[in-house]
C-alpha cells in the first residue's frame, strides 16, 4: 500500500473512532413509562380501554389526516406532563373502523375521554395545547 493511502485510511479510521466515541458518550438511558399505546382491536379496546382503572383519552385519527399529525404531539406532550394520571390510547379509524362507528366518529381528530368505562367528554379537530391541557386536566380532576 501507498504511504498516501495508509495515511489516508489511518486518519479516516481515527476520525471514525472518535466519533463513535462521542456518539456514545451522548446517549442517554432513562425509565420512561409508555404513556400511550395503539389500539389493535375491540378486544384490546375493550381491555386498555374500558377496563382501566386510569382514565384514558381516545385518539381517533388516520394516517392520512395532516391534522391528526400536526395534534399528535401537542397531545403526547399535555399527557405526559401527567406522569401516568391519565393514558392516551391512538385508534386508527382505517384499521378499526368498527370502534370508529361504535363511537359516531364521523371526522378526524376525535378525542374521546373515558373513566371508570364511560365516555365522559368529546373534542373535535385540531386543537391547541391550551385547550388540550383544560381537557386532560377536566378528566384527570373529576371525581
Amino acid at each position: 500500500m501507498q504511504p498516501s493511502v495508509l495515511l489516508k485510511t489511518t486518519v479516516l479510521r481515527n476520525i471514525v473512532k472518535e466519533t463513535c466515541k462521542s456518539a456514545v458518550r451522548n446517549i442517554g438511558i432513562s425509565n420512561v413509562r409508555r404513556s400511550s399505546f395503539k389500539v389493535q382491536d375491540q378486544k384490546d379496546f375493550q381491555e386498555r380501554v374500558k377496563n382501566s382503572k386510569v382514565p384514558v383519552i381516545v385518539d381517533f385519527f388516520a394516517t392520512w389526516c395532516n391534522p391528526c399529525k400536526m395534534l399528535t404531539p401537542r397531545l403526547e406532550s399535555v399527557v405526559a406532563e401527567k406522569k401516568g394520571e391519565v393514558l392516551l390510547a391512538k385508534v386508527d379509524i382505517d384499521e378499526n373502523t368498527d370502534l370508529a362507528l361504535d363511537y359516531e366518529v364521523s371526522a378526524v381528530p376525535v378525542l374521546i375521554a373515558f373513566k371508570n368505562g364511560k365516555e365522559q367528554e368529546r373534542l373535535v379537530g385540531l386543537q391547541d395545547v391550551d385547550k388540550l391541557r383544560k381537557f386532560v386536566n377536566k378528566v384527570v380532576d373529576e371525581k
